[in-house]
């Protein structure tokens, strides 16, 4: 599953990484691609849309809106 969210609180290359282990946590196959210029997160999973949100909800940033593709 493809989705895409916005993560207004990621600022730097840190944000991105520790979003990135949150979802490799979950899903140690996933694809992150997480850009603190854009704020967006990019992953390609197997893990439900809402485990997603919630790992990186839990790593302490907020998700904003949410796109499946």
């Amino acid at each position: 599953m493809h989705l895409e969210f916005k993560v207004p609180n990621m600022a730097c290359s840190a944000c991105a990484e520790t979003i990135t282990k949150a979802v490799v946590a979950i899903d140690p196959m996933a694809k992150v691609d997480a850009d603190p210029k854009t704020k967006q997160v990019k992953i390609e999973t197997a893990q439900p849309e809402a485990d997603v949100k919630a790992a990186i909800a839990t790593a302490g940033y907020t998700v904003e809106s949410v796109k499946n593709v």
